[in-house]
C-alpha cells in the first residue's frame, strides 16, 4: 500500500520482537496503515523485545507527552564478559574470572536491592544520546567515542527473579574463548545456533525512570563487583500504564489494524475533562479557556469500558485545583480532542496540542 496521509489517528502497543530495530517496527506499521506519519515513543535496541508504543497519523504529536513515563524491564545480566555495546551484540572488551558468590541467590538479592535509588548514570557509548547534534552510536561506529555526560536517573524497584548458568553471545561478539558465533538476527529466528558459554547470569526486574539504560545498569553492577558483565537478554514489560499484555504482535496488528487502538487518555495518565459540543468548537480552534470551563476527572480502578462518559462509575470528579503547567486531556465525543496546559497567572487553560478529528480511544471505550 502506498504511504501518505490517511484518516487514521491512534496509538497502538506493539510487542516488538527481538532482532529488529524500533525503526523497523515503524516502517512495518507505516505499511500496515498506509500512513507515513508514524513514530514510536521510546527506542528498544534490536536485542530487546516487548512494549513499544507507536503513534499513527496526527497522534504522532503526542510523542513528547508519552516519553516521560517510567518503564519496567526484565533483563538477564551475564557475568564474565564485557562488550563494546554493553549487550550481547557488541564485540568483547574484557573477560574476567567469576566468583562463586555470583551463583548465590542471597548474595544476588542484596546486590540487586542496592540498585534502588537516585544516581548518576553514564549512557553506553553505543546509544542514541546526541552530543552537538551527533548520535553517540553513529560516532562509535566510525571509531570515535563521544564524551558523554552522566545524567541523573532513578531505579524505583529492583527484584531478583532467578540465578543460573550458561548464556550466548551474538555474531558481533569476537569471543576470546575460541567459539564461532552465529548470525544474531538469524539466531532469534532459530535459523542458526549461537555460541554458548557456561558462565553465571541473573534475571532481574527493574522499574526505572525515563532515560535509564539497562545496559548501563548491568555494566555498572559488573564494575561494582569487580567482574565484567553485559546484558544477554532484555524485555520491556511495561511503559507507564501500558503493559505487555495490552500489546499486539506485528502480525496481529496487520489483521486488527484500528481495532488494536489503545486509549491515549489512559496512556497519558493526565487528569481529563469532558467538553460538550458548544465548547468543542472553541477547543478545535485552540481557544484560551477559563479555569471554570473544564471540570477535571480522574480514573477509578475499573475496566476501560466504564469510562465512556463522566456519568459512569469508571471516573470520578477530582477536587484538587489545577497547578501551574499541569496538562490535562480534553475529551469530545469520546475522542481525545486536545491537551490543555494551565496558566496559573491568568487562571486560564491554553492549548498545548489540538486534534481536529480527535485521537481514537479504541474499541473498549
Amino acid at each position: 500500500m502506498k504511504r501518505g496521509s490517511t484518516d487514521y489517528c491512534l496509538v497502538v502497543g506493539v510487542n516488538k520482537p527481538k532482532g529488529i530495530s524500533s525503526h523497523d517496527v515503524v516502517n512495518r506499521v507505516r505499511r500496515i496503515f498506509g500512513e507515513r506519519r508514524v513514530g514510536h515513543t521510546g527506542t528498544l535496541d534490536p536485542l530487546a523485545s516487548g512494549v513499544l508504543p507507536v503513534c499513527v497519523g496526527p497522534a504522532t504529536r503526542l510523542d513528547p507527552f508519552l516519553t516521560g513515563h517510567d518503564k519496567t524491564y526484565r533483563v538477564r545480566i551475564a557475568f564474565g564478559i564485557s562488550t563494546t555495546t554493553d549487550d550481547a551484540e557488541g564485540e568483547v572488551l574484557h573477560t574476567g574470572e567469576v566468583f562463586k558468590e555470583l551463583e548465590s541467590k542471597s548474595f544476588a538479592e542484596l546486590v540487586v536491592a542496592s540498585q534502588v535509588g537516585v544516581r548518576k548514570q553514564l549512557p553506553p557509548a553505543y546509544s542514541a544520546v546526541k552530543v552537538n547534534g551527533q548520535k553517540a552510536y553513529e560516532a562509535a561506529r566510525k571509531g570515535t567515542i563521544i564524551d558523554l555526560t552522566p545524567r541523573e536517573i532513578e531505579v524505583f524497584e529492583a527484584r531478583l527473579i532467578e540465578v543460573g548458568r550458561g548464556y550466548s553471545l551474538s555474531s558481533g561478539s569476537q569471543s576470546p574463548l575460541g567459539s564461532e558465533d552465529g548470525d544474531f538476527s538469524a539466531a532469534f529466528r532459530d535459523e542458526q545456533p549461537r555460541a554458548s558459554f557456561d558462565l553465571p547470569w541473573w534475571d532481574v526486574e527493574f522499574r526505572v525512570s525515563k532515560g535509564t539504560y539497562i545496559r548501563s545498569l548491568a555494566r555498572d553492577i559488573g564494575v561494582m563487583l569487580g567482574c565484567p558483565a553485559h546484558v544477554s537478554e532484555l524485555m520491556r514489560t511495561a511503559s507507564g500504564s501500558l503493559s505487555l499484555e495490552e500489546c499486539v504482535t506485528l502480525e496481529a496488528l496487520g489483521e486488527e489494524r484500528e481495532k488494536a487502538a489503545l486509549d491515549p487518555v489512559k496512556l497519558l495518565g493526565f487528569r481529563f475533562a469532558f467538553a460538550d459540543e458548544a465548547l468543542a468548537a472553541r477547543i478545535r480552534n485552540g481557544a484560551v479557556l477559563r479555569q471554570g470551563d473544564l471540570s477535571l476527572f480522574v480514573r477509578r480502578k475499573t475496566v476501560a469500558a466504564m469510562e465512556m462518559c463522566a456519568c459512569t462509575a469508571g471516573v470520578c470528579e477530582s477536587p484538587a485545583p489545577p497547578v501551574q503547567g499541569e496538562v490535562v486531556s480534553v475529551i469530545v465525543g469520546n475522542k481525545l480532542a486536545a491537551l490543555y496546559a494551565f496558566d496559573e497567572k491568568s487562571m486560564t487553560w491554553r492549548a498545548a496540542c489540538v486534534f481536529q478529528k480527535g485521537v481514537s480511544r479504541g474499541s473498549l471505550v
